[in-house]
């Protein structure tokens, strides 16, 4: 029995090059450190990080080949939450440490009947919708909401300069 062709080892937030597969996973799914997964087209990449990070929509795992693997978030099972005072809403829902996609007209939160009835108590109208989550990342800089991590170690595991423009 062999393993997987590819091995990812490095995290970047965003590509430098035309990715050769695509990763697409739930927001859940998206924290991790090391694991199997398929890719789209049906290859398997393990994922062997140094710390478990969280994987962003638009970011690329680099394989020890030099290749990038996109990270595309999956549709998955929310709440699409509106309302007259949607900023009032907005803080409703980080007050209670919520991961929450803000948008202009609305918010998407992961499925909890406890939020959706707090959000009903305080006039925000909710709906289940299916769609990718691509939450706020924390105050302090990248990476989740949850927890006092602050986002140090989190998402960008490397330090380099590249020839094209910017600085990490």
């Amino acid at each position: 029995m062999t393993g997987p062709a590819l091995t990812a080892r490095r995290y970047h937030d965003h590509a430098h090059a035309a990715p050769s597969g695509v990763l697409r996973l739930t927001y859940e799914a998206r924290f991790l450190r090391r694991k199997v997964i398929a890719l789209t087209d049906g290859r398997d990449v393990l994922i062997d990080l140094p710390q478990t990070t969280s994987l962003n929509h638009g970011g690329v795992l680099i394989t020890t080949q030099g290749a990038e693997i996109a990270v595309e978030a999956a549709a998955e099972p929310l709440i699409e939450v509106t309302g007259d005072a949607l900023a009032r809403i907005a803080w409703h829902v980080g007050n209670r440490h919520t991961p929450c996609q803000i948008e202009s007209g609305r918010l998407l939160i992961q499925p909890d009947h406890v939020i959706v009835d707090m959000l009903a108590r305080i006039g925000a109208a909710t709906r289940e919708v299916c769609e990718p989550f691509t939450p706020e990342g924390g105050a302090y800089g990248h990476g989740r909401t949850h927890g006092h991590d602050h986002g140090h170690g989190h998402g960008h595991g490397h330090d380099h300069t590249h020839g094209h423009g910017h600085d990490h």
